[in-house]
């Protein structure tokens, strides 16, 4: 009874508050409405639970392709046999087919231009004239034949990077179609061209590194959401491509080494005996074994010989073929098991001297580690090779990857090339999870594939080690992004060629927010499995934005709607500001005795350097083995400083309670009733736009700390000011908003509150009278629960 009354007595000073919530007028917005038709509507081929349905189809390519590799021209000339599945129900009057090369094409490209402007301050004797019409580079793909399995020609058209098949008789549903193309293109210098695919050339030595990618016609998509997927290539928004299986042999100079998608099936016919030794003996080491030495590839680069092998490759169920050739190349590998399906992997790098003294050391432990964690958070490894590839750049393909990590000439390097060499292998290798397995559309959605795959890269990286300085995952490392303004943003749901800042919009926003939802808004158990079912359910299928905000909400039971309303669909940052806090000890004669009210204080030191909130619960949890901690080698040559030092600062309290900051200590020893209880009202208003749960740090008088999350629901009634209440039986010293910047605020200069001593205390009466007022702003009804003005939910 007594504290029914007490709910009365602190209502009347607090009716004002919660009027504002239960009458939210004209400040109710859209931001937890349900997303309706803007995802599509669901059928027989995509459920509304994210799934596939019992008719979803997607086709399938088989290639069988030839290469020669003349390294004199640089040139590569192809022969391929495509054998086309329509798995549709409709039938296909002709076939799409990409050209990736013929973006390096003056004259064949996809003609995206750019806005120009004069050089400032040009030298006008540096100035040249403009080729109109461009003149011919010599660039792109240069079609030779194109038949059908009779060897009769097909008619065919290119435009741009794309080109059309037409067939004699419609390809019907269920039919198959085999077609052939002959195809040569000059491959260009990727250092000064730029693109993915080309040669690197190294002057001292006289010697090439190719990196053989987009480099044959390709199929592309055509699905239930899309049709054809034939979208010109600008050389941003990357591929959509068709699973099938390959069969690839490669004629190249006999000293030259070959890492490729899949699996050689003639290493007896082109390594040397001593080499294929030690194939056999990585196979079941899980330390690397040089394959190839150093002394090996030092010598091959003196020698260039003349003479040719033809190297055999095999892999199944991938969506692209990829693969690199140099006389240059170390090569070292070693077994790693995958656990959930004890499928036996061969981690494998190839590079040359000049990166020789980090990949040597980190490339396929990094591999090696990568295909683990991302299965644990995915599915697990189908593949039975997984491949690093130092080339000055970072670009990904099945089973293969192409990544920088470079030392100095005397073999030194520093901790941000260290790092940057790690981040970059973990991120390349990830992505044969996205989207190499998991396939969604890069022309379309780049933050499906990129996105997606930095949040595990983030993920794996933390279970690198704890200490690893990722700049893409974490939410404070989002806010300069964030606080851009609005015409230099696109809503993460933009079209990959129409991205004004591609890093932050298809990489690091998509990455955050997944973070997010699992450290803040979801927890990591309910996270992880809804995450999980997404990638088991569309791993080697063709997966839309909606089959992923779907199954997140249909395998965790959370609506979160207006997360990727808020998140993805809008440029509206997270700004909660601490407006004021209401204080009041009520008196037990009548009404409370006293109240006090003061605005937030900013003059208080905020954090600037800390350990976010994936690093400290990473930390506490006892069943993470950090990767370096298990490898007493690595932990050697990794770090300059003790780890056995470190302490975990026990003084915070980091587990967020929902429940604990609003029980009430209603009883003493003298008379049943705690007398020392005060009540503080929190204001907060939502300056940014994006709601999102509130977190809180109480600091008390005596030391303590407390911490309560406050769901993000809280908003849904009034989406600018919302209120809340608690009552302690010790006095609050501070309050800190996001204390571990959990939520991606952009100004922390509104978070902090602390109380003054200098603040006076008002009369009965004045409080009366403030209450009173309180009640008429309220409106007519001046409803008040009194239990909910007490803080009870």
């Amino acid at each position: 009874m007594k504290l029914k009354i007490l709910g009365l007595l602190l209502a009347c000073a607090f009716v004002g508050a919660q009027n504002i919530q239960n009458n939210p007028g004209s400040n109710h917005g859209n931001k937890f409405e349900q997303l309706g038709t803007i995802l599509p509507t669901p059928n027989t081929y995509r459920t509304a639970s994210g799934a596939p349905g019992n008719q979803y189809w997607q086709q399938r390519a088989d290639y069988d392709i030839t290469a020669y590799l003349n390294e004199d021209k640089r040139n590569l000339k192809g022969s391929e046999t495509i054998t086309y599945y329509n798995n549709s129900p409709d039938e296909l009057e002709y076939l799409w087919l990409q050209l990736d090369e013929n973006q390096q094409s003056s004259v064949k490209n996809a003609d995206y231009p750019s806005s120009s402007t004069l050089p400032k301050g040009a030298n006008i004797d540096k100035l040249k004239t403009s080729d109109l019409p461009a003149k011919d580079d010599g660039y792109g793909v240069n079609l030779e034949k194109v038949t059908d399995s009779k060897g009769s020609p097909i008619k065919y058209v290119v435009n741009k990077t794309m080109m059309r098949i037409d067939l004699e008789k419609p390809l019907k549903a269920g039919e198959k179609f085999t077609f052939k193309v002959d195809w040569n293109y000059n491959i260009p210098n990727r250092m000064e061209k730029g693109g993915r695919g080309g040669y690197e050339n190294f002057p001292e030595d006289g010697n090439d590194l190719y990196t053989m990618t987009q480099w044959y016609p390709r199929m592309c998509v055509y699905s239930d959401f899309h049709g054809w997927q034939n979208h010109q290539f600008t050389g941003r928004g990357e591929f959509a491509l068709v699973f099938g299986n390959f069969k690839v042999s490669m004629n190249v100079p006999a000293d030259h080494i070959i890492g490729g998608t899949g699996e050689c099936k003639n290493y007896d016919q082109v390594l040397t005996s001593a080499q294929l030794a030690r194939y056999k003996q990585a196979e079941n080491s899980n330390e690397p074994i040089e394959i190839v030495t150093l002394d090996e590839a030092k010598k091959a680069e003196k020698s260039k010989s003349k003479e040719r092998k033809i190297w055999k490759f095999e892999a199944n169920d991938v969506r692209d073929f990829a693969w690199g050739s140099s006389r240059k190349f170390v090569w070292d590998g070693m077994r790693v098991t995958i656990p959930e399906n004890n499928n036996k992997v061969m981690a494998m790098s190839f590079y040359g001297k000049e990166a020789y003294g980090l990949y040597r050391k980190f490339s396929t432990k990094a591999v090696a580690h990568t295909i683990k964690t991302y299965s644990e958070f995915t599915i697990p490894y189908p593949y039975p090779v997984a491949q690093s590839v130092e080339a000055s750049n970072g670009m990904e393909y099945p089973m293969i990857c192409f990544n920088y990590g470079r030392t100095e000439k005397d073999g030194t390097y520093s901790e941000a090339i260290k790092n940057g060499m790690l981040g970059v292998i973990i991120h390349e290798v990830g992505h044969n999870f996205f989207p190499m397995i998991i396939n969604s559309d890069e022309r379309q959605w780049s933050w499906m594939d990129e996105g997606l795959n930095t949040f595990v890269e983030y993920l794996t990286e933390e279970k690198w080690d704890n200490k690893f300085p990722s700049k893409r995952g974490p939410a404070w490392t989002i806010v300069d992004y964030m606080k851009l303004p609005k015409d230099e943003l696109e809503p993460i749901m933009t079209n990959s060629e129409n991205i004004a800042r591609f890093g932050p919009n298809a990489y690091s926003k998509p990455a955050t927010g997944l973070n997010i939802l699992r450290e803040t808004i979801m927890g990591r158990e309910l996270f992880d499995k809804a995450f999980k079912t997404y990638a088991k359910r569309w791993a080697f299928r063709h997966p839309e934005p909606a089959d992923l905000f779907r199954t997140m909400e249909d395998a965790s039971g959370e609506d979160l709607d207006w997360f990727w309303r808020g998140w993805f669909y809008s440029t509206d940052p997270v700004d909660i500001a601490i407006d004021k806090v209401t204080v009041a000890t009520p008196d037990f004669d009548a009404i409370p005795k006293e109240a006090k009210e003061t605005k937030y204080k900013t003059d208080a030191p905020l954090l600037n350097e800390f350990e976010d909130i994936s690093k400290v619960r990473n930390k506490e949890d006892k069943n993470i083995k950090f990767y370096v901690d298990g490898d007493k080698d690595v932990q050697d040559f990794y770090y300059k400083y003790d780890r056995g030092q470190e302490k975990v600062d026990t003084s915070k309290e980091y587990t967020l309670k929902t429940e604990a900051s609003e029980k009430l200590s209603t009883k003493d020893k003298t008379n049943g009733i705690n007398k020392n209880i005060t009540a503080y009202q929190i204001d907060f208003t939502n300056k940014g736009g994006l709601v999102m749960p509130i977190i809180l740090e109480f600091t008390f008088e005596d030391g303590t700390k407390l911490n309560d999350k406050i769901n993000v629901q809280i908003w849904r009634s009034n989406e600018q000011k919302v209120s809340k209440t608690y009552y302690f039986d010790k006095k609050i010293k501070s309050i800190q908003l996001d204390p571990m910047k959990e939520t991606a605020d952009i100004d922390t200069s509104n978070n902090y509150w602390a109380a003054t001593a200098s603040t006076e205390t008002p009369s009965k009466f004045q409080i009366f009278k403030q209450a009173q007022k309180e009640t008429a702003r309220g409106g007519a009804s001046g409803r008040v629960n009194p239990m909910q003005a007490a803080g009870k939910r």
